[in-house]
């Protein structure tokens, strides 16, 4: 797996998109205010299998939080990542919101 993933946002499909190994991994968001809602995040099973999960929401955090915009994840997956990485993004969330 590479450590260096690239990962792109496609603003026009509202979507990160991560190219790997011919297949598209994606996580769909919503902004409003400041905020951006990551609502859908598809991966098959075998990048899953391969490691690339955890590395590609990791990765879309970083880039949204260079952007200094909060994030609400509704996505069962990304909010279970970031509930695992509680003191690294618990700044990242709103004001008042807890996962």
């Amino acid at each position: 797996m590479d450590p260096q993933l690239s990962v792109t946002d496609n603003e026009f499909l509202r979507q990160f998109e991560l190219q790997v190994e011919g297949e598209l991994a994606k996580i769909e968001y919503a902004s409003q205010d400041r905020k951006i809602f990551l609502t859908k995040l598809e991966m098959s099973d075998t990048l899953k299998e391969k490691g690339y999960l955890e590395p590609f929401i990791e990765k879309v955090l970083d880039i949204i939080k260079e952007r200094e915009i909060r994030v609400m994840p509704t996505s069962p997956s990304i909010a279970r990542f970031m509930r695992k990485n509680r003191r690294k993004y618990k700044g990242m969330l709103p004001v008042g919101i807890n996962i």
